[in-house]
């Protein structure tokens, strides 16, 4: 049997002082992937869930999950880049002192625990009671803070959250912390870009449901939709106030038919921003001859059925932040989604 974990716990794990403090989901073992953890909603992150402490990052602003059941969906960052799997972010004396002491009591007194685990908590609590550290440092209290490792919820099981490996430790009011990966303006910014919510990708037509063959079917973003959203990434603990907003503005949209036997506008697919920033122009009346700036015209029909047109937007990311104004770069990133376009034949007359 291995050590249990209860929800966004602080596991202790290994035998030795090589044991780490971290937040990781649950309920499930060690060894087993719980599933998605939740993303946050209007405002969130920090306090305590039950009697587990959690994230001390607040974000709030347009973010996803927590059981918000709007529509829209993540960013996801064109290359390779993607946001930090782990960090280290403080902890008062007070909030380390018990969660740890719950951590012991709760292995220890767990109804057929193994002797291992319960050695690695009393020897992890061990080191920051009476060991190396004497109480937790709660003397010092007002001196500093503990810093720990923190997993993100849905990662936890990479290879890139297993990084931030280090045991928790003190640090002064004033010193930066000695370790890669601790909270700074810039990481709370990546971390704010991994929460944003997009609105749904649907594009307006015109035709607007059904279109003919031959007949170019105009295509653009409606601007009340699709403007800029943001999420603001705070921390405030003693001796220690942070705070970065990520800003993700409309850059380009992609149009993809769902057929071979269809047209683009521009022939790439590629919609550009026009110089207000907005995306594909609106069809007027009295357009109908004209090559629409942005859409695609289908040379076949639909059937019975429909195509999927998959239109995707590039958003580009940039961020503010605490000690720096910015605006800062960070990776582009694209969301699309489909939408059914029937195609009929144009009925002809017969005299």
């Amino acid at each position: 049997m291995h050590a249990m974990i209860t929800r966004r716990s602080w596991a202790v794990a290994g035998l030795t002082a090589a044991a780490t403090l971290l937040l990781v989901p649950g309920p499930a073992h060690a060894d087993r992937s719980p599933g998605s953890g939740s993303q946050g909603n209007a405002d969130s992150g920090g306090g305590r869930e039950g009697q587990d402490i959690v994230s001390v990052i607040r974000f709030s602003g347009a973010t996803r999950g927590g059981g918000d059941s709007g529509g829209g969906g993540a960013l996801k960052p064109v290359g390779d880049w993607s946001p930090p799997a782990c960090w280290y972010e403080p902890r008062t004396a007070e909030q380390f002192r018990d969660q740890v002491e719950r951590n012991y009591e709760s292995t220890v007194n767990f109804p057929g625990q193994h002797s291992y685990a319960k050695a690695a908590v009393a020897q992890f609590r061990s080191k920051y009671k009476d060991g190396e550290y004497k109480n937790y440092n709660l003397k010092e209290k007002d001196e500093g803070n503990w810093w720990v490792a923190v997993r993100d919820p849905d990662r936890w099981l990479e290879d890139a959250a297993q990084k931030c490996d280090k045991e928790p430790f003190w640090v002064e009011n004033g010193d930066p912390p000695p370790v890669a990966n601790a909270l700074t303006p810039e990481l709370l910014a990546e971390l704010a870009y991994n929460r944003l919510r997009l609105p749904d990708t649907k594009v307006s037509l015109a035709p607007e449901d059904t279109t003919k063959v031959n007949l170019p079917t105009w295509a653009w973003l409606d601007e009340a939709e699709f403007k800029p959203v943001s999420v603001t990434a705070s921390v405030d603990v003693p001796g220690l106030d942070l705070r970065a907003t990520t800003t993700a503005r409309p850059d380009a949209l992609r149009l993809a038919p769902g057929t071979p036997d269809a047209r683009t506008h521009p022939a790439s697919g590629e919609c550009a921003p026009h110089g207000d920033g907005s995306i594909g122009t609106p069809y007027r009346k009295g357009r109908s001859d004209e090559t629409p700036p942005c859409g695609l015209t289908y040379l076949r029909s639909s059937g019975k059925g429909t195509f999927k047109l998959q239109a995707t937007i590039t958003w580009k990311v940039s961020w503010t932040g605490t000690g720096n104004a910015g605006p800062n770069g960070l990776p582009s990133g694209s969301f699309g989604s489909d939408q059914p376009v029937a195609v009929e034949e144009v009925q002809s007359v017969n005299r």
